[in-house]
């Protein structure tokens, strides 16, 4: 406790993470041994990203430095708890006292992050006025994740690429090697796993040594310069590959441990990811391959309970799939029983009543009920239109 008689003044923010579009609610708890005078007391929301770096450069004997440095803001907001335009001063008694706060964060901020040459970091500042005294600060830095949902077409896409290359040592060719690799999609999340597919073909006369990584890129940008950072999060080693051997990689598994999310929107600081697989040849340079991967916050959704009600949705109409045939075809029925023996040759037509509301109407359709109901003809031994015997044939050779 100081000569003013403030034991404590500090900010309170729940715990856990932010995103964009939400309340950010607090707490500022003053607590006072003696009264108080106060001529005002606020807060302020601060968010934004910061560069910095240095490149230096010989001339001559002389190391000449240039400054490099940006900003860029996403948050900026201010409350009055106590308010100081009338010029009046406030006295707090002793004991502790309470003073609530809420900010309505920017629907669209970036993740909070820390890297070499740059930041992204959100904090809370209030600041207590006194007449004839210093300010009395405060300050209480939050997390903000922006929401990155891998469900999109776009982080659903397979990606795949092909890489060869001569190996040569000694203006001499030792053989081509080549690298085809695939990933199932460009989204994924920390703690996930991606099964790498790969074929590499090893045509030179020594073995080689195939690798895969996941490598993080932190591109900083300011007046018109970058610098860039990369390193290796996670990576596997292959066994070696014999000369003139060839080996596939059926999904090999490469974990993603835990790490931030992509940097996508942010105009002076980018985080990219990429999936790096390479082969180690002795006495030449690596053959390189990268595929782009985005890292994400929202997990791929589980597709069983889409595929299951879209399922039961067509049960109705699919259930001729599962209708079995029968092995032996049945036997037509006799005419008989499709026809009454009362029926005779004038057939009167069916009643009205039984006939149906839906019933075609029309000439051909009466057509063909008469012809329903009309008997076959007798069987006869004697053909009722016998050849003409005073027909001459024909001599085919006339």
């Amino acid at each position: 406790m100081g000569p003013s008689g403030i034991r404590n003044f500090q900010l309170e923010l729940r715990p856990g993470a932010y995103h964009g579009g939400e309340q950010l609610n607090g707490l500022l708890v003053l607590e006072l041994s003696r009264p108080l005078r106060v001529k005002g007391l606020d807060v302020a929301a601060r968010g934004a990203a910061a560069v910095h770096w240095l490149d230096s450069r010989s001339v001559g004997v002389n190391a000449v430095y240039n400054d490099y440095a940006a900003f860029q803001s996403f948050l900026r907001s201010r409350r009055q708890l106590l308010p100081r335009d009338s010029g009046d001063t406030t006295t707090l008694q002793p004991g502790r006292h309470e003073f609530p706060f809420s900010f309505q964060l920017p629907t669209t901020l970036v993740t909070s992050f820390e890297g070499k040459h740059g930041s992204v970091r959100y904090c809370v500042k209030a600041k207590l006025h006194r007449p004839w005294g210093t300010a009395k600060r405060a300050r209480k830095e939050f997390t903000v994740i922006e929401p990155i949902d891998i469900n999109t077409p776009a982080l659903l896409e397979p990606q795949a690429g092909v890489k060869e290359k001569m190996a040569r040592a000694w203006y001499c060719n030792r053989g081509p090697v080549s690298i085809t690799a695939k990933i199932d999609r460009k989204g994924y999340t920390p703690g996930e796993v991606i099964p790498v597919f790969a074929e590499i073909d090893n045509g030179t006369s020594r073995p080689v040594v195939p690798k895969a990584a996941i490598i993080q890129t932190q591109t900083f940008v300011a007046r018109g310069a970058r610098k860039e950072k990369r390193s290796v999060v996670a990576s596997i080693v292959g066994e070696p590959i014999a000369a003139g051997k060839r080996e596939l990689w059926q999904g090999r598994a490469l974990k993603i441990p835990p790490v931030g999310p992509s940097i996508l929107q942010c105009r002076i600081l980018h985080v990219d990811y990429s999936l790096k697989v390479c082969v180690d040849i002795p006495g030449t340079s690596k053959l390189l391959l990268e595929l782009p991967l985005v890292i994400g916050t929202i997990p791929l959704h589980p597709f069983g309970s889409r595929t299951s009600s879209v399922g039961s949705q067509y049960s109705v109409n699919l259930d001729w799939l599962h209708m079995a045939i029968s092995e032996q075809p049945e036997a037509p029925p006799e005419y008989s029983e499709v026809v009454s023996e009362e029926t005779g040759p004038s057939l009167s037509p069916p009643p009205q009543e039984a006939r149906s509301s839906q019933a075609p109407e029309g000439p051909f359709f009466a057509y063909i009920q008469e012809f329903r109901y009309r008997p076959p003809p007798l069987y006869s031994e004697v053909d009722p239109n016998p050849p003409l015997q005073t027909i001459r044939r024909r001599c085919m050779t006339c």
